[in-house]
């Protein structure tokens, strides 16, 4: 799955806020708790916009985590300026650290 956002102003050190087609829930009724957050998490507020969670994001968060940027991107992440297009697309955790899958 591919799939293309562009970064909005109101992105900061907390969390790269994307705009494009919104994200439905599957149960949209539904709360999740509280668990901890890490820097590239992404993060589905009930808007459909996805966050990248940055480096100075909050200890925990409540959306959905839909997926982590990897390691090796999360510098490149930072470096995006409002009205980027940015597109994340899905891998395999071991292919994204540079060894086989395995599975």
């Amino acid at each position: 799955m591919h799939t293309e956002w562009v970064a909005t102003d109101r992105s900061d050190r907390v969390g790269m806020r994307l705009a494009g087609t919104p994200l439905s829930y599957r149960w949209p009724d539904r709360q999740l708790p509280s668990e901890g957050a890490t820097r590239g998490a992404i993060q589905v507020p009930p808007n459909g916009q996805p966050v990248i969670l940055g480096p100075d994001h909050p200890v925990t968060g409540g959306y959905p985590v839909i997926g982590v940027v990897t390691d090796a991107d999360t510098d490149s992440v930072a470096q995006v300026r409002p009205g980027q297009r940015v597109r994340l697309h899905w891998t395999r955790p071991r292919i994204a650290a540079g060894s086989p899958a395995g599975w």
